[in-house]
C-alpha cells in the first residue's frame, strides 16, 4: 500500500506528450507498420529518476549481508530458524526450495566432503552431508546460503545459529544466482559462484515462508478476508484466526504462491509478483512493477522497512500508513495482525534499526522510517554496476530479422538499444490491459486513485499499491528487456508461458499485453531478436 506525497511533479508535464502518443495507439499490432519503422525507441534523452550513488565496493555488502537488525523479525517473529531445525532443514531443501549456495564461501574441508557427493545420485545413502540438517546450519553459518545471513547477534566473535545467533534476510536472496559451475538442481538452486543481481526465479518463496515456526508473523502480506471479501489466487481467504496450517497449506500450494515470486504489498491480497533483475539500475527507473517508487534507495528503504520487517506495520507510523492508504480495509488489516502478534508470543517490534519520525506515506519512507542513507546509497552504486548478462547465442540472420520487426512494432514504448536506460513511462491500465474493468472498492485522498479491482490477476498488484503517491497514475512500469533466455514466464503475475505465447494473438484482444505478430515465423524472429538482447547495442 501506497500514499500520496505531492501533487503532479514537473516531470509528469515531460511526459504529457508522450503519454498522449502511447496512449492513442492501437491496443493490438498485428504486424509492421504500427510504429515508424525508423525508429529506435520513444526518444528520451534523459532519465528524470535519477538517484545518488555512494561507495560500489561498500554497496556489495550492504546487498549481499546487510539485515539493519531484520533478524529479529525472522529470528524472533517469523522463527524461521526454529522451523528449520524442527523440519530437519537440509542443504538437498534448500536446493530443493530454489535456494542458491555460494562456493566461494563454503569452508574447504566442507566443500572437498560434499564434491563426491554432489557426483551421486543424492540419495541419503550416498549423500549423508547433502541430507543432514547439520550440514545445512554449517552453511548458513558460513552465510554461504544467498540472502540467508547469520548474524552473531550474541557477540563472541563467531556466527552460529544453532548456538543462539540469529538469521536475518538480504536482498539478495529474490536476486541473485550461480553460475552452476559445482551443481545445479533442474529449475531449482544451484551451486557455484555468485551472480548479482540475477532474478532468482527458481526460489519457492512460499515453501520458505511456510518453513517458519510462526509463518502466522507474514500475515499482511498474505492473501486475506478483510470485510468479508478476499482477492487472490486461492478461493478462500486467511484470517486472524486460521491455524499456522492452514497459513503453511497456503504458502505450499503454488497456485496461490507460484515459483520465482514474491509477494510484496502489504495490502492483505495476494498478490506475487516475478521477482525482477537488479543488475543495471540506472538504467531501470521507475521501480516496481505498477512505477511505485522514483528512485532506487526508495523502494530499497520499503523492502527493508516493511517487507523484511512487517511488524512495523502496527507502530503507530505503520497503523497510520494503512489507514491512509487502506482506509477501513487498513484498519482492519492492522488490528488483526496485531492480534496474531500477541497470540503467538511476538514482542520487542519493530526489529530494523532505523531513523523514525518521518512523514507517513511519502514514498522515501513510506512507514515513517529509513534505513541508513549512506548504505542504501552505497547499494544503489553497487546496483547501477552490476553488469547484465550476455543476450543467448541466437541465429544471427532471424535475430536481425526479428530487430526490424521490433523496431515496427514496439518502440512506442521500448527501445532496440538495451544500453539505453528504460523509457520512463508508465503505461495506462487500459492500454497494457484492454480487457481491465475494475470496481471502485473504496475512494482515497486524492492525488491517491481509487482502491480497485478488475477480473483476473493482471491488475492485483495495482488495486492498491500503484503510482498515484507520487503523483502519477495507474499502470505498468516498462521492464528491462534483458536475460530473457532465462526467464521461465512473462508479465508480473506470470501469466504467460514464454515469449512466443505473449506474442501470439491467440492470447485474446483483451488479454494484458495484447501486442501481437500474427505470422508464425516473424513471431519466432522476434523471439530470436529479445533472447538474444544485451546491453552491447544489438
Amino acid at each position: 500500500m501506497r500514499q500520496f506525497r505531492r501533487p503532479y511533479p514537473l516531470w509528469v508535464l515531460y511526459l504529457i506528450p508522450v503519454l498522449a502518443l502511447v496512449c492513442g495507439a492501437a491496443p493490438a499490432l498485428r504486424g509492421a507498420g504500427r510504429d515508424d519503422p525508423k525508429s529506435d525507441g520513444p526518444g528520451f534523452t534523459k532519465n528524470p529518476f535519477p538517484h545518488k550513488r555512494g561507495d560500489a565496493r561498500a554497496g556489495q555488502t550492504v546487498f549481499r549481508f546487510e539485515t539493519f537488525g531484520n533478524e529479529g523479525f525472522w529470528t524472533d517473529a517469523m522463527r524461521l530458524p526454529q522451523g528449520m531445525k524442527a523440519a530437519g532443514f537440509t542443504p538437498m531443501d534448500a536446493l530443493q526450495a530454489g535456494l542458491h549456495v555460494d562456493i566461494e564461501r563454503v569452508p574447504a574441508p566442507l566443500r572437498r566432503a560434499l564434491a563426491p557427493e554432489l557426483k551421486t545420485d543424492l540419495s541419503p545413502e550416498n549423500a549423508p552431508l547433502l541430507n543432514d540438517p547439520k550440514t545445512a546450519v554449517q552453511l548458513v553459518n558460513a552465510n554461504a546460503v544467498i540472502g540467508v545471513v547469520a548474524v552473531d547477534t550474541n557477540r563472541d566473535g563467531r556466527r552460529d545459529i544453532a548456538a543462539g545467533d540469529k538469521m536475518g534476510i538480504a536482498c539478495a536472496i529474490c536476486h541473485t544466482i550461480t553460475d552452476s559451475s559445482v551443481f545445479a538442481l533442474p529449475g531449482k538452486g544451484t551451486i557455484g559462484r555468485r551472480l548479482d543481481g540475477r532474478a532468482t526465479h527458481s526460489i519457492n518463496m512460499g515453501k520458505l515462508l511456510a518453513t517458519a515456526a510462526n509463518s502466522r508473523a507474514y500475515y499482511p502480506n498474505l492473501q486475506v478476508e478483510l470485510g468479508g471479501k478476499t482477492i487472490g489466487r486461492a478461493p478462500k481467504g486467511l484470517t486472524e484466526n486460521s491455524s499456522e496450517a492452514e497459513v503453511d497449506a497456503y504458502l505450499n500450494n503454488p497456485k496461490f504462491y507460484p515459483v520465482g515470486m514474491f509477494d510484496d504489498s502489504s495490502d492483505g491480497n495476494g498478490n506475487p509478483v516475478q521477482n525482477t533483475p537488479l543488475f543495471r539500475q540506472d538504467l531501470a527507473a521507475p521501480y516496481g512493477s505498477a512505477g511505485e517508487h522514483a528512485k532506487l534507495d526508495d523502494i530499497s528503504n520499503g523492502s527493508y522497512t516493511v517487507n523484511l520487517d512487517l511488524t512495523s506495520l502496527v507502530t503507530p507510523a505503520g497503523r497510520k500508513f494503512l489507514k491512509l492508504t487502506g482506509g477501513a480495509a487498513g484498519v482492519e488489516l492492522a488490528d488483526d495482525y496485531a492480534k496474531i502478534l500477541k497470540e503467538t508470543g511476538v514482542t520487542g517490534y519493530p526489529f530494523v534499526r532505523a531513523t523514525t519520525g518521518l512523514k507517513v506515506g511519502d514514498p522515501a519512507h513510506q512507514v515513517g522510517r529509513r534505513v541508513n542513507n549512506k548504505k542504501l546509497f552505497d547499494m544503489n552504486a553497487y546496483l547501477d554496476s552490476l553488469p547484465a548478462p550476455p543476450g543467448a547465442k541466437v541465429d544471427v540472420a532471424a535475430a536481425r530479422r526479428g530487430r526490424e520487426i521490433f523496431r515496427a512494432n514496439c518502440t512506442s514504448c521500448h527501445n532496440v538499444d538495451q544500453s539505453k536506460f528504460v523509457p520512463p513511462l508508465l503505461v495506462p491500465m487500459k492500454r497494457i490491459f484492454p480487457g481491465y474493468q475494475p470496481a471502485v472498492l473504496a475512494k482515497r485522498t486524492p492525488p491517491l486513485s481509487p482502491i480497485q479491482n478488475s477480473p483476473g490477476t493482471f491488475d492485483d498488484k495495482m488495486i492498491v499499491v500503484d503510482a498515484s503517491d507520487r503523483g502519477s497514475h495507474r499502470g505498468n512500469a516498462l521492464p528491462l528487456l534483458l536475460d530473457l533466455a532465462r526467464k521461465p514466464v512473462f508479465l508480473h503475475d506470470a501469466s504467460v508461458p514464454s515469449l512466443d505465447a505473449l506474442l501470439d494473438p491467440a492470447r485474446g484482444a483483451t488479454a494484458p499485453h495484447p501486442f501481437y505478430i500474427r505470422d508464425a515465423a516473424r513471431r519466432a524472429d522476434t523471439v530470436a531478436f529479445l533472447r538474444g538482447l544485451d546491453t552491447g547495442g544489438r
